[in-house]
């Protein structure tokens, strides 16, 4: 058979496996508990819902759209970002909407590497930071990431190990799957560290509003001159609870949101128009519903942590993001995560993410998802101390 050129390179799909084995349970009538894939299952506020709703009804609206998104929505994304981070941005050349920030990220990402370009994505992450590097014909060079690491000395050795030299770093905080964060000084020190090696950087935001405890996230594009190399994407998925609709922005170095917008010119005419008018209200509107949203996945949080560590599995708190990176308990740690994740689901009736499908250097974890309520979390939490026990 002939090969299939880009999709060649992609490596195996991790999660596969585990989704396998879900599937067969369940046709056999058995009650898994899925906290694998980060898929919200809060309901869309309402007035974002009724705007839709409204706007579906006019027929111009049922065109083309623009594949930049519209105006309206533009100036929009610019006004949200200069209410909450006292950032200016220029709706006509530093703002794009695209179909969700994983859309965004690949297709800039598609854009701006050419084969052989060297691009750097933490490791473990969310799978499309690496996989677009890989999809672009571009060489991916992992960073380590984990609370025992220093990632500037490994963002400074992998630079020199590098040849030719870097030209794109891709970032996330809040951090899918790890929920780290980071504080603004962080972003200084990338933003300074792109600058002297002459890199862009790409920051995914998608976990912006996620936040807990008193800890806020802090934007790449509160740093002076970040603007000058870097770029930030924030999807509507999470805050609003608009996964489904996919729309999101892309923000910041005209450059890249050029290249952007000249891609997707070829590739699509933009998102649904009465979805880019919902999204106006949602980013425009009242933001109460991000903070009963943000309340909702705090108490699952509490919920699951505590549950876990009652039950002997010491996990801290995450300050952000609707997931929980847990270390595999020592017991079974050399099972890796795929097959602990599987015997989760035998055992517990539990789904999870086996963090082997993050990158190699999260395969003594697994993730868990915050989209079940409080009842089904410790229903989980039930069965996952049954299957520690057994093991």
């Amino acid at each position: 058979m002939e090969e299939l050129g880009r999709l060649d390179r992609l490596p195996p799909y991790v999660f596969a496996t585990v989704t396998a084995l879900k599937a067969d349970l369940r046709r056999q009538g058995e009650d898994i508990i899925d906290l694998g894939m980060g898929n919200p299952d809060l309901a869309t506020p309402k007035h974002i819902v009724d705007k839709l709703r409204e706007a579906s009804l006019k027929a111009p609206n049922h065109r083309y759209s623009a594949s930049r998104g519209i105006t309206k929505l533009r100036m929009a994304i610019c006004d949200w970002y200069q209410r909450r981070y006292n950032v200016e941005l220029d709706p006509e050349s530093e703002a794009i909407v695209t179909i969700g920030a994983k859309e965004g990220i690949s297709h800039l990402v598609l854009a701006i590497t050419k084969p052989g370009d060297v691009v750097f994505a933490p490791n473990p992450t969310y799978p499309i930071h690496p996989f677009s590097a890989i999809i672009a014909g571009g060489d991916l060079r992992g960073i380590p990431l984990g609370p025992d690491r220093d990632f500037f000395e490994d963002l400074q050795t992998a630079t020199r190990q590098a040849w030719p030299k870097p030209k794109l770093l891709i970032l996330s905080y809040p951090h899918n799957p790890t929920t780290m964060v980071v504080d603004l000084e962080f972003f200084k020190k990338v933003v300074a560290f792109c600058r002297e090696h002459h890199m862009y950087v790409i920051h995914d935001f998608a976990y912006a509003d996620l936040v807990f405890d008193g800890y806020k996230a802090p934007s790449l594009l509160q740093v002076p001159g970040a603007k000058e190399i870097g770029v930030e994407l924030f999807s509507l998925s999470k805050s609003y609870s608009m996964a489904g609709w996919r729309v999101g922005f892309a923000v910041g170095n005209p450059r890249l949101i050029y290249a952007l917008t000249r891609i997707k010119s070829y590739l699509d005419y933009g998102v649904f128009q009465p979805i880019q008018i919902a999204a106006i209200i949602a980013l425009n509107g009242p933001q109460e519903c991000v903070h009963e949203i943000v309340s909702v996945y705090k108490e699952r949080r509490d919920v699951l942590i505590r549950g876990l560590n009652r039950v002997g599995w010491k996990i801290e708190k995450p300050k952000g993001t609707m997931f929980v990176w847990a270390r595999i308990p020592e017991p079974f740690r050399s099972m890796g995560s795929v097959e602990f994740a599987k015997y989760l689901i035998r055992e517990a009736k539990v789904a999870v993410s086996p963090g082997r499908g993050f990158g190699d250097y999260g395969d003594d974890h697994v993730r868990f998802a915050l989209v079940e309520n409080p009842h089904r979390i410790k229903q989980a939490v039930r069965g996952i101390h049954k299957a520690l026990h057994k093991g």
